[in-house]
């Protein structure tokens, strides 16, 4: 399990394993997002296999599996909605963290700087410096 952070509240990771949710409890994560899809993971770690061991560690659990066509208006919406709305850190995990990253981050366009929204997520490993252009359009209500 590997927690990058983004904000002081919102970490991605790579995949996560059932077992991994006693760490995350322990670590203060109160949300755990699942952003993959179950057809890119084994049956074992399928959101409702992970949701499963999450809830019995005393978190909270949502799905927003995305894919470049999930990737739509209302779900950016629903995760930026779910990060605002959560009582303490939020860990959202998908194959590698960046669908994670990129879903943040335009979540944030318009309420914060795009520099800032692309030196967070570099800090964490993810160079999204190919969004600039959206991120931008988004805050001046072109995207």
């Amino acid at each position: 399990m590997e927690l990058r952070q983004i904000t002081d509240t919102y970490h991605v990771s790579p995949q996560i394993d059932p077992d991994d949710a006693p760490a995350l409890a322990e670590a203060g994560v109160t949300l755990v997002i699942c952003n993959r899809p179950d057809t890119e993971v084994p049956p074992s770690h399928h959101a409702a296999e992970v949701e499963k061991a999450v809830r019995a560690a005393g978190m909270d659990f949502a799905a927003v599996p995305l894919t470049h066509q999930t990737m739509t208006p209302e779900n950016v919406a629903r995760q930026a909605e779910l990060v605002e709305s959560a009582e303490g850190k939020v860990l959202a995990y998908c194959a590698s963290g960046t669908r994670c990253s990129v879903v943040w981050a335009l979540g944030q366009a318009g309420a914060r700087p795009t520099d800032e929204i692309l030196a967070a997520t570099a800090r964490a490993g993810y160079m999204l410096d190919g969004l600039r252009p959206t991120l931008d359009a988004m805050a001046t209500g072109r995207g």
